[in-house]
């Protein structure tokens, strides 16, 4: 695969040079200051010629129909660049377009050549092909224009993760204050310019501490670098119908590092986060299931985590959804909860086999008889609990006093940056 890689390397490299993903101002800065003079002219001039016109007049009405000309000229100006501006957008993701099928084409005919001269030639480049697919809609999503929508009627905004596990790298730089317009367009050119990171954190066997699973979490890397946390762009990609393909993407990259820890022989399973959004994308869950029916050893390996908040607003479509899953063999985990009043029935019939609970929850003496009770079911009806946000010797202690098996947080790792399998 490093021999496929170096060959690809050429394409690559004409594809990032001949489609920068910046953009570059439709004109130069001299025309638009002969622009913004020639309007600031016509302003005055229509002003002056009015006082000249109508002496007997107040003055400020002239100066006022001057301004009035100087801001319809600036409007234009504004329009008129912003057409230009998404023009030659326009362009360059079209050619971003074209590259990408020549390259999915110099992909396909290494890995057939590949496929014949290698005992496991043909399943790797069943995988790679599916995997290149996946990729290709996402990019052909960015060329949609998405008008600004309200989140779905079927869930609820999506709540950012918990600190400890959202929190930054202590050595990743964390990305200065931006407004969402900001925030927004620095998530459209990380899509296009796959600048969007993957983080594992380790989910632990308590008391002994061997990593058992890692949780999946993205990260939005700005160009110059810096990181926007989920927290601050999870509720904007909502919005603007970022959401699942973000989600898409992190699938894909899970799907990768399964098949990485596959080949290295550990037996690990991931969690990643769905979306209801990502779950009602009929295309990309048709292709992401047709992938994984080629590698159904990988299934049980990947864990989908959603929260109490989107299975209750759900619905009857989510959970018939969650049932087509389950039957294919996936599982599923419940995080972010609330309410201990948990219908463990409903989700046994789902195959829910985790449920993750923050450790101020478990530890509430308020809660000391549900918490027991619900430990007890739990352990009967094979179901996992997870108790999250551990950060302290002490307050891991206090969690092994009450009984779990499995614990989360920064105590046992913080999440940490994935390289990109080869």
């Amino acid at each position: 695969m490093k021999a496929l890689t170096a060959d690809l390397r050429p394409g690559t490299a004409a594809l990032s040079a001949a489609v920068p993903f910046t953009l570059v101002p439709a004109m130069t800065l001299l025309t638009h200051l002969v622009y913004a003079l020639a309007y600031l002219i016509a302003g005055v001039s229509a002003g002056a010629a009015l006082w000249a016109l109508r002496p007997e007049a107040d003055p400020l009405v002239a100066w006022l129909a001057g301004a009035l000309v100087v801001l319809a000229g600036a409007l234009v100006h504004d329009v008129v660049t912003r057409l230009e501006c998404e023009r030659k957008a326009a362009r360059r993701i079209a050619r971003l377009n074209d590259r990408v099928e020549e390259l999915a084409h110099l992909l396909e005919q290494r890995l057939a050549a590949e496929s014949g001269a290698q005992p496991d030639g043909g399943t790797r480049y069943d995988a790679v092909m599916q995997e290149v697919k996946l990729l290709q809609s996402l990019v052909a999503r960015l060329t949609e224009r998405r008008a600004p929508r309200p989140p779905a009627a079927s869930a609820e905004r999506r709540p950012a993760p918990a600190p400890s596990a959202a929190a930054p790298s202590a050595t990743a730089p964390v990305a200065a204050p931006m407004d969402d317009a900001a925030v927004l367009e620095a998530v459209r050119d990380a899509l296009k310019a796959d600048r969007i990171d993957v983080y594992l954190q380790p989910i632990v066997s308590l008391p002994q501490r061997k990593h058992r699973f890692y949780e999946v979490f993205s990260r939005v890397r700005a160009a110059d670098g810096q990181q926007i946390m989920p927290d601050r762009y999870l509720d904007i990609a909502e919005r603007e119908g970022l959401i699942a393909t973000i989600d898409n993407l992190l699938l894909v990259r899970c799907v990768q590092l399964i098949r990485e820890t596959e080949r290295r022989q550990h037996a690990i399973g991931f969690f990643a986060n769905i979306s209801a959004a990502t779950l009602a994308d009929a295309e990309f869950m048709r292709q992401f299931l047709n992938m994984m029916a080629q590698h159904h050893a990988l299934v049980p390996k990947l864990v989908f985590e959603l929260s109490q908040q989107d299975l209750r607003a759900g619905g009857a479509v989510t959970m018939g959804i969650l049932s087509q899953l389950a039957r294919l063999g996936f599982r599923f985990s419940m995080d972010q909860v609330t309410d201990l009043a948990i219908d463990l029935d409903r989700l046994l019939r789902h195959e829910f086999r985790c449920i993750k609970l923050d450790r101020a929850l478990v530890l509430d003496p308020a809660n000391a008889g549900r918490i027991r009770e619900l430990r007890h079911r739990c352990a009967a009806e094979g179901i996992d609990l997870i108790v999250e946000k551990i950060e302290t010797e002490n307050q891991l202690v206090e969690v092994l006093d009450t009984g779990f098996d499995f614990g989360q947080g920064y105590l046992f790792g913080e999440p940490r940056l994935s390289r990109k399998p080869e």
